[in-house]
């Protein structure tokens, strides 16, 4: 295969009439490295691929792939190669010519494309359907011929757009471990677009949150899911209770913060100001039924809901200016003391599990 390429977007920007779609993002990512662009809809993620594929012109700004600057070239001279969403394969051709189209069009003689296409067919375990048409393959067979159809151009990055959405749940685990191994194997940079938190921790060595046309976050899982960056990601995300207040006390990174007509917690991360309007994180799975260790690091508040998820239990308590907030405790923990809907339940954490979140500067 190819050398990976890294990829370098500089301050893009695109603007479909009177709506600007994505706002002059910034980002690099490295050769050889799997990278998830995760968002809600219509968050700009998939213009964001599309653009790096050469499908959607940009506004302004440049994208660079490797030493070259790609911004006007055609998709066919990038270096890149895209899988998209409908697999789009043509129905009256069998799987080895579906994978061996492009070096048709290139010119390549028949013996030596279907030899070449059989090669990417073993590499996604797909050669003993190679004589079948695409309606006599189940979605995931017909994924893996795309995937096959999109490498046998010897990318430098290879661009997915949701990938796995038509798929079963079980078939989507499958073919997460399948992406890794053949992005692993392969070497070449991926970029992977995905609404599924779990879709992106589970593959991504980049993820890249967006929002309304705006990078909040672009870091490894582990720093997007421990430190999340903004309050849009810590709720989007959905391991961090995000509590907005005003800072009432300052000493260093520490910080006390209250809620209007509630309680007032203790945090640390980043220098502010007394009488700054803040938002504070707190883990979901750092939290525990019990009295708080120091003041500000829990409070008391009626249960709302309770799910039980077989090693995990949900709980959704209301207090202290606080709704919705949640608790992710272990069965072991919740069935040592458990509360109904409707009880009073003190719930705690640690100093450390409570960080002031940043904001997004637009």
């Amino acid at each position: 295969m190819s050398k990976a390429a890294a990829i370098d977007i500089a301050s893009v920007t695109k603007v479909y009439g009177g709506t600007t779609a994505v706002h002059a993002i910034s980002l690099k990512v490295p050769a050889g490295s799997y990278c998830c662009l995760l968002g809600p809809s219509g968050c700009g993620k998939s213009t964001t691929l599309r653009m790096i594929a050469g499908h959607e012109s940009i506004t302004s700004g440049d994208i660079r792939l490797g030493n070259a600057v790609v911004t006007d070239l055609p998709p066919a001279r990038r270096g890149t190669a895209m899988m998209f969403q409908s697999y789009a394969l043509f129905p009256h051709l069998d799987v080895t010519d579906n994978v061996a189209f492009s070096l048709k069009m290139k010119g390549v003689a028949k013996t030596e494309r279907r030899a070449r296409a059989l090669d990417m067919l073993k590499l996604v375990h797909m050669e003993p359907y190679a004589t079948r048409r695409p309606a006599q393959l189940s979605g995931g067979q017909q994924q893996r011929v795309a995937l096959a159809r999109a490498l046998i151009t010897d990318p430098e990055a290879l661009l997915l757009d949701e990938p796995l959405s038509a798929l079963d749940p079980f078939l989507k685990i499958r073919m997460r471990a399948e992406l890794k191994r053949l992005q692993t194997t392969l070497g070449i940079t991926f970029v992977h677009v995905t609404h599924s938190q779990e879709e992106a921790m589970a593959l991504a060595d980049i993820i890249v949150v967006m929002n309304e046309g705006r990078i909040e976050q672009a870091a490894h899982p582990r720093e997007v899911f421990e430190r999340p960056a903004t309050a849009f990601v810590a709720r989007f995300m959905g391991d961090h209770n995000v509590i907005p207040g005003r800072v009432t006390a300052a000493d260093g990174d520490r910080v006390t913060v209250a809620v209007p007509d509630g309680g007032a917690f203790a945090a640390t991360g980043g220098t502010r100001a007394v009488g700054e309007s803040v938002d504070v994180a707190v883990r979901t799975d750092r939290v525990r039924i019990g009295a708080p260790e120091a003041p500000g690091l829990g409070f008391t508040g009626i249960v709302d809901g309770i799910e039980y998820r077989g090693a995990t239990v949900k709980l959704t308590v209301s207090g202290a200016g606080v709704t919705d907030f949640t608790a992710i405790l272990s069965d072991a923990a919740f069935f040592a003391a458990p509360v109904k809907v409707g009880d009073a339940a003190p719930l705690a954490w640690g100093s450390e599990d409570a960080i002031v979140l940043g904001r997004l500067h637009s």
